[in-house]
């Protein structure tokens, strides 16, 4: 390839970075907020959040892109570029995935734990920060270590928007050089070199979170 097809690429993995970022983070923000919400003592908090988690699970993402970007705008007089109408709607499908995730983990802790934090008279927001979350988070990094490969694999879904995404740079590639096999490997390749460093992020910090849970310091190889 040549060096502009390759700039093409590689604007292309930016992009593809971005969106998963800023999706990653809302997904991250939704998944907390409604996980927690799940297991709340009010049922009706308990239902809205289960009705957002069942709605968001169980319809396509790719729809849900087409929704935010081509239904959602004009029903409300916004306007909203690609990039945002991607990170919304992917950060509302994997945040809804990733409560399930919250809540199972919080749901997991020794219930002991939960009846010492009452009877030292903490607040329910003092026992979920001081106690609960300490303990659950660690244990929900490799469930979002999955999903965070999956986010990542659903990014290629925007580019149906004509969002210059590496799975859309890459098919100009192709339609520019006529080649198919090469510029399609390239493509897996740089998917998965994202995806392996991702994963050793997490498993990175999994062990540190781990480690700080059990008193332990966190210098030394990982």
């Amino acid at each position: 390839m040549t060096s502009g097809l390759w700039e093409l690429v590689l604007r292309g993995v930016w992009v593809t970075i971005q969106l998963l970022v800023f999706s990653a983070l809302l997904g991250a923000v939704f998944a907390f907020v409604v996980g927690i919400a799940r297991t709340h003592r009010l049922r009706s908090v308990r239902f809205l959040a289960g009705f957002y988690t069942e709605v968001f699970r169980g319809t396509s993402a790719l729809v849900m892109i087409f929704w935010v970007y081509f239904v959602l705008p004009p029903a409300f007089g916004w306007q909203l570029v690609p990039m945002w109408a991607g990170t919304l709607a992917l950060g509302l499908t994997y945040g809804a995935y990733g409560s399930e995730i919250v809540r199972g983990a919080l749901n997991a802790v020794d219930p002991a734990q939960r009846e010492g934090g009452i009877a030292l008279g903490f607040t329910p927001w003092q026992r979920l920060r001081l106690i609960l979350l300490p303990q659950a988070v660690p244990e929900m990094i490799p469930s979002f270590s999955n999903l965070l490969i999956e986010l990542l694999k659903g990014t290629a879904l925007v580019s149906v928007m004509g969002m210059g995404d590496l799975a859309f740079s890459g098919n100009l590639v192709r339609l520019a050089l006529q080649e198919s096999a090469e510029i399609y490997t390239y493509i897996l390749l740089i998917y998965f070199v994202i995806a392996f460093l991702l994963t050793r992020v997490m498993r990175g910090l999994e062990k540190q979170l781990k480690r700080q849970l059990a008193g332990q310091p966190t210098g030394g190889a990982a």
